[in-house]
């Protein structure tokens, strides 16, 4: 059997006022509170380009490799639904600003390139909610914010490869803050098209899933259709054309509509816009506002600091992470140790707390402390993670912390001597174990000098002078 699978990507802009018009735009405000004229089509109203939509649409399609186009026009999409007052949506049709893109994503074998067939910019819709008494309720905050379509080819092989693709794309777009792609609050949505062909050659009719809002709604909404496809195809029904909707709480894909027609949208050229023309300039202007991606940000990571494939590419995929690394970096040459604490001890703390690393009270100062207290090995690991846990929240000075509660680590000889003597002396039978060739016990011996020097012993040296002392007895 194989799956085919092509995604359509609404991706709201991260801009302030709408597409076009100065409405705000803004999220959670009450309903229909971000509304004007121009939004609601009030007659003898005009539309006005967003610039920065226009900046930030061609950011991405520079971003997803596409080629830009220079001149273009908007168009009229008509179609008469509650969701657009006036009856028609501003979009662009056979003219779309970007096209012949990619995006390439990991695999299961190796890296795979998902070709993008075009990008284009319009108008979003309003948002109805229908409620159990049969009323359907319109808000038209939403109604004319910008947005960009992104419409793959069907490239696509498995729902885990569409899930990959999905935040990877999405993960994309907030680095290059294009979009922030919060899909619980509707910036970020996706339709599904799947069909499956049997190891017979017999093809199942195209299935659209419309306006999935979770990752994980669209791997299962996939795997569904597989399922649902290939009993069909095994009774010898290859259906047709249709629209479906992701029900999460039957977990089943729900008949909408038959495409059996294409849409009559009518669409006719928007006359109360003039074409756009792009300069060089302008589109230059653009790519050097691109931050670094992803991709070529961890390669860099693995060739100027010499971290692996794993701690490379977790560091690099968010832009915040990456910034925030790079900064304690710069102020302490230590990248495999900075970037060993950052991926173990700062990201589970930032996960406990549900916070941003934005809001990270602990200051980079008191985090380089206490990582110079551990690459002098002035204090132990497990001590300085006790220590971390403590000032992630108070942003304390670990060396305070240190002294005060005597958590130094004691390197001296004499010290671990007399110390690992007392412990071979309460543990005879260790000894015995040992020269019976259990190396085991040589963790357990060096765990009872760190208990016994309350955490304080160096570990290492512990394990050094307990081998040099049994090997005496």
């Amino acid at each position: 059997m194989k799956t085919i699978i092509g995604l359509e990507i609404h991706a709201e802009l991260s801009t302030k006022t709408k597409m076009f018009c100065s409405c705000k735009n803004e999220f959670g405000q009450a309903p229909n509170t971000l509304v004007c004229p121009t939004c609601l089509g009030f007659v003898g109203t005009f539309p006005r380009i967003n610039r920065k939509a226009l900046q930030l649409a061609i950011k991405a399609g520079i971003a997803f490799d596409c080629d830009i186009r220079q001149s273009m026009k908007f168009d009229r999409k008509k179609y008469f639904y509650p969701d657009l007052t006036k009856g028609f949506q501003i979009t662009q049709q056979d003219e779309p600003f970007a096209e012949n893109g990619y995006l390439e994503i990991e695999s299961e074998d190796d890296l795979k390139k998902i070709r993008i067939q075009r990008i284009h910019v319009e108008e979003d819709t309003g948002k109805s909610t229908h409620t159990d008494d049969g009323k359907t309720l319109l808000d038209y905050n939403r109604a004319g914010v910008p947005l960009i379509e992104i419409v793959t080819k069907p490239d696509i092989s498995s729902a885990s490869e569409a899930k990959t693709f999905l935040e990877d794309l999405r993960q994309r777009l907030r680095y290059i803050e294009v979009s922030d792609g919060k899909m619980e609050e509707g910036s970020l949505r996706c339709d599904v098209n799947v069909n499956i062909k049997d190891d017979n050659g017999l093809t199942h009719a195209i299935a659209e899933i419309k306006n999935l809002n979770s990752f994980r709604a669209v791997e299962k909404a996939i795997l569904y259709e597989e399922k649902r496809q290939l009993e069909n195809l095994q009774k010898g029904e290859t259906s047709s054309k249709e629209t479906r909707r992701w029900d999460e709480a039957s977990g089943t894909t729900i008949l909408m509509r038959k495409k059996d027609e294409e849409n009559d949208y009518r669409f006719t050229v928007e006359s109360d816009m003039p074409r756009i023309n792009l300069s060089d300039e302008f589109i230059e202007e653009i790519k050097k506002s691109l931050p670094e991606l992803p991709r070529d940000k961890k390669l860099r990571y693995q060739k100027e600091y010499g971290l692996n494939d794993y701690d490379s590419n977790v560091l690099s995929k968010d832009r915040e992470l990456s910034l925030y690394y790079e900064n304690l970096v710069s102020e302490f040459n230590e990248p495999e140790l900075i970037a060993n604490w950052i991926l173990t001890e700062a990201l589970r703390r930032i996960k406990e707390h549900e916070i941003e690393i934005s809001d990270i009270k602990l200051s980079n100062e008191n985090f380089i402390k206490l990582l110079k207290l551990v690459k002098e090995e002035k204090i132990s690991n497990n001590n300085a993670k006790k220590i971390f846990r403590e000032i992630f929240e108070s942003n304390e000075n670990p060396e305070k912390i240190m002294k005060e509660r005597g958590l130094e680590q004691n390197n001296d000889s004499e010290f671990l001597v007399k110390l690992i003597d007392q412990v071979l002396d309460q543990n005879p039978q260790s000894i015995e174990d040992y020269k019976a060739g259990k190396d085991r016990t040589l963790g357990f011996l060096v765990g009872q000098v760190m208990k016994q020097s309350k955490g304080q012993a160096n570990p290492q040296e512990a394990n050094k002078i307990i081998r040099q002392e049994l090997d005496k007895r």
